[in-house]
């Protein structure tokens, strides 16, 4: 099972990157779990939300798995769950971390922050996307996972991913 997964700050198409891979390739996507999380929150998330919300990402994940054959993409996964819990709360819970690396994927999409930003009511780092990119390019590299770094408008990033998915996936 190769798992190809998008990564990046917010409002940098992953989602419907994702959707168009996941058409492209003919493989499941497993849907970012956080963000239905937090829109059925009266309150903003707290640290004590890391861990329901990494539990419903892993079934997230582990159910579009199930449905794939040699391929699944993933619309983000529990790196970024790190990421954000540390620029937020300055630490991680270490389970987290340690499932992070466990479920970590072959390819991570990192996604250029270089298309409008687009406000939605759960968004809230437009002006920092910037730095928010390094913290998830600096993670990536901690981890020493294989990313392409994935840039331009919808064509361009939808074409960069693709040819950065066939590097990696063998012939079919």
């Amino acid at each position: 099972m190769i798992k190809i997964v998008l990564i990046g700050s917010e409002s940098t198409g992953k989602t419907e990157l994702a959707h168009r891979l996941g058409r492209h390739f003919e493989a499941p996507v497993a849907e970012e779990f956080v963000r239905g999380y937090a829109a059925h929150r009266d309150q903003p998330l707290g640290f004590g939300d890391h861990g329901p919300i990494a539990k419903g990402q892993i079934a997230a994940e582990d159910d579009a798995i199930a449905r794939a054959g040699h391929l699944v993409i993933l619309d983000t996964d529990l790196v970024s769950t790190v990421v954000y819990c540390e620029h937020y709360f300055g630490r991680a819970p270490e389970w987290i971390e340690t499932e992070a690396r466990a479920r970590a994927g072959q390819l991570y999409l990192l996604l250029e922050p270089d298309i409008p930003w687009r406000p939605d009511g759960i968004r809230d780092r437009g002006d920092r996307r910037d730095e928010m990119h390094q913290l998830f390019r600096n993670k990536l590299l901690h981890l020493g996972l294989r990313f392409a770094e994935i840039s331009g408008d919808g064509d361009a990033r939808f074409h960069a991913a693709v040819r950065a998915i066939d590097a990696e996936v063998p012939a079919r």
